[in-house]
């Protein structure tokens, strides 16, 4: 269900406002555990997490080793075990397909899904994208002679980490991590978004993920849902955004 993202900046967290302690009292879940997409890792929720701590939620940002879907779901299961629960599991872009499968541990309550991927029971990263046209930017990805990915220097600033500043960006190619290209391929058994609240960023200028394919799994998931004028990394160029809906999906 698409919700207008002027009601819930009004309706949400004014951070600057608002004391730590009113926030905390409002919220249901005790811990967010973060998971970071392909290419990147934890620090990609750097500006995220301040925001989160604030509203009174511990925060877990899970660094997974991005070589499959079972070895990054085994890191986020165990970031679940040793958190407190009620848990909001958030993922971006890859990260999507691990909270899929992650999201069905039961102390998870909610998810959220940034600029990310949701693919249902039986899909695969590259089945959920099929019925969609390639990107332009599956040109920049240069795959090594052992199967790993990454992103060409161009790539990072035209496509992946486009609305960041040149700094921002050479930083977010200086931490891409390695992505194995089996794990575009491995199926989700289920899909966790199907049984909990699901809530989704979709970002409108994203040259990784068609907008319209995030549009799609909205309605899929029956999700709640904001837009942000971004490329895809939003958790970097929305921060503010992003932590709002993390922490409605906490209440």
């Amino acid at each position: 269900m698409s919700r207008n993202l002027g009601l819930i900046l009004g309706a949400l967290v004014a951070f600057a406002s608002i004391s730590p302690a009113a926030v905390a009292a409002d919220l249901k879940a005790k811990t967010v555990v973060l998971v970071h997409g392909a290419f990147a890792d934890g620090s990609s929720w750097q500006k995220v997490i301040p925001l989160l701590e604030r509203a009174g939620l511990k925060v877990v940002a899970v660094q997974n080793p991005l070589e499959s879907l079972e070895s990054d779901v085994a890191f986020t299961k165990r970031a679940i075990r040793d958190a407190e629960e009620p848990i909001v599991l958030v993922g971006h872009s890859w990260g999507g397909v691990v909270v899929t499968e992650a999201g069905n541990d039961p102390k998870v309550k909610s998810l959220v899904y940034v600029a990310a991927y949701a693919p249902d029971a039986g899909q695969s990263l590259v089945d959920a994208a099929s019925k969609y046209p390639d990107q332009e930017s599956r040109k920049t990805f240069l795959k090594d002679e052992d199967g790993y990915l990454k992103i060409s220097d161009e790539g990072i600033s035209k496509y992946f980490a486009a609305g960041l500043s040149p700094e921002e960006q050479r930083v977010v190619a200086v931490v891409q991590g390695r992505f194995h290209v089996r794990a575009t391929t491995a199926p989700v058994s289920h899909a966790a978004w199907r049984d909990k609240p699901s809530f989704m960023v979709v970002a409108t200028e994203d040259q990784i993920i068609a907008p319209q394919m995030q549009r799609d799994q909205v309605k899929s998931a029956k999700a709640e849902m904001i837009e942000v004028p971004s490329g895809h990394v939003a958790m970097l160029s929305h921060p503010k955004e992003v932590a709002e809906l993390i922490v409605e999906a906490a209440r």
